[in-house]
């Protein structure tokens, strides 16, 4: 029996050996078509696979769409503070434009002062109430300025020093209403015109030149400077041009209206005029202080 059986497993053997390499020799006679046995195999594998496949790519799809989502607004957060950064940097570009072109007219126009010394200085403060009359300034008797010490701007003369402390001064300015303020003013040409600047005319936003004499033939047009025969104000510093010419009152002198050349209403960088020639006493306009107090006549 035990013989039987041994004899019996060799023949499944030779039988197995002899149905695999009929296998192989069936797989081998034609490899461009798949055999059914591996058609079944792969058909299966292959839904299986599907099943798997949709939703992990489904799955990841989604991820990276969330991902993308969350990466999007990050950098549109960050491109925005950027362009905030951009907006402020800009802003203070076109500032910094600004100071330097004013502070390249101030240059220009200290380079022709020749008879006073300039005397840098910065509005820090203006009253509301008091918008077209005074306007504080950073510099006082510790920089040199004094009383009646004429200030002005890159484009023409504004005022003059009435009040002075150590660290800061009062500038009364061109167009105030005080009836006592005077500024002896010419208008230059073969005959200068000679009159006083003194008071202003809130509707024409214009200043007033008086006491003209009515021989003078004057044209709108011409530029008006300080005459410098007050013994305050240097000579030449410009003040503004005619617009209209007119007689007084009593038809006795002329007066024309002037229109300014400095901006009354956006005053920042200016400069004190420390006159450097000689007063009408004699002294040293740059040690001295007048007391002429507000009248330059």
């Amino acid at each position: 029996m035990p013989r039987f059986f041994s004899n019996k497993r060799l023949i499944l053997l030779l039988v197995g050996v002899i149905v695999l390499v009929a296998l192989i020799s069936f797989s081998l006679r034609d490899r461009q078509n798949a055999t059914l046995p591996e058609q079944l195999v792969k058909d299966v594998v292959g839904f299986g696979q599907t099943l798997f496949s949709k939703p992990t790519h489904f799955l990841t799809g989604t991820l990276s769409k969330i991902d993308g989502i969350l990466n999007t607004y990050e950098e549109n957060k960050h491109l925005k503070a950027r362009l905030q950064e951009y907006a402020s940097t800009q802003s203070e570009l076109v500032d910094i434009k600004a100071d330097n072109k004013k502070l390249r007219d101030i240059i220009g126009k200290q380079e022709s002062l020749r008879d006073y010394e300039p005397i840098q200085a910065t509005v820090i403060s203006r009253n509301p109430d008091q918008w077209e009359e005074k306007v504080i300034i950073d510099k006082g008797t510790e920089h040199g300025v004094r009383m009646n010490m004429a200030v002005i701007t890159a484009n023409g003369l504004i005022g003059k020093v009435v009040l002075e402390a150590k660290f800061k001064s009062t500038v009364e300015l061109l167009t105030t209403e005080n009836p006592n303020f005077r500024v002896a003013a010419v208008i230059p040409g073969e005959k200068p015109v000679f009159g006083l600047i003194e008071g202003y005319d809130a509707e024409r936003d214009e200043l007033i030149m008086k006491r003209i004499d009515s021989n003078f033939d004057i044209k709108e047009g011409q530029k008006v400077e300080s005459s410098g025969l007050g013994g305050i104000f240097p000579k030449g510093l410009l003040i503004g041009e005619v617009t209209k010419v007119s007689t007084d009152d009593f038809g006795l002198t002329k007066l024309a209206y002037i229109r300014p050349a400095a901006n009354f209403s956006m005053l920042d960088h200016v400069m004190v005029a420390n006159r450097l020639s000689k007063t009408n006493d004699g002294t040293d306009g740059k040690d001295s202080s007048s007391d002429e107090g507000e009248d330059e006549s």
